[in-house]
């Protein structure tokens, strides 16, 4: 049993840190971001003033998918969380027809989903830790 935990924690990091990745390097040059994504979507039917916040939150719940999936801290919380950036960032790529950024995301959500079905073996995180009853090991 405790190779299944090791192994959903290799397979847990991973992504966490590229969710991590992703927010972190976005944060310094947030005006920045959220301006390309908005002349990037500008030939679109998105309303700029759904999109304009949209691209400033977009980092920030990167980040924090992230660092709960790095700490394996409210994960189911976590997959659902990045599971639902993908179908907003697929809906997003089809509409500039970027289709390989689809390809991605659609790997990134069979990803999450794959975790999603295995996370009984999360045990080697804060989740199992704070579940642990006083006592046990």
């Amino acid at each position: 049993m405790k190779r299944y935990t090791w192994a959903y924690l290799m397979a847990r990091l991973p992504i966490a840190m590229s969710f991590l990745g992703h927010g972190l390097v976005r944060m310094p040059k947030l005006e920045q971001f959220s301006l390309g994504l908005t002349i990037e979507f500008n030939r679109t039917f998105f309303p700029l003033w759904l999109l304009q916040p949209f691209s400033y939150v977009l980092p920030f719940l990167e980040l924090l998918t992230g660092i709960l999936l790095l700490l394996g801290l409210f994960t189911r919380f976590a997959l659902f969380l990045g599971g639902a950036l993908m179908l907003i960032l697929i809906f997003g790529s089809t509409m500039i027809e970027e289709w390989q950024n689809v390809a991605i995301q659609l790997f990134y959500g069979v990803y999450l989903a794959g975790l999603l079905a295995l996370i009984d073996h999360n045990g080697i995180s804060l989740d199992a830790r704070s579940s642990k009853k006083p006592g046990s090991n």
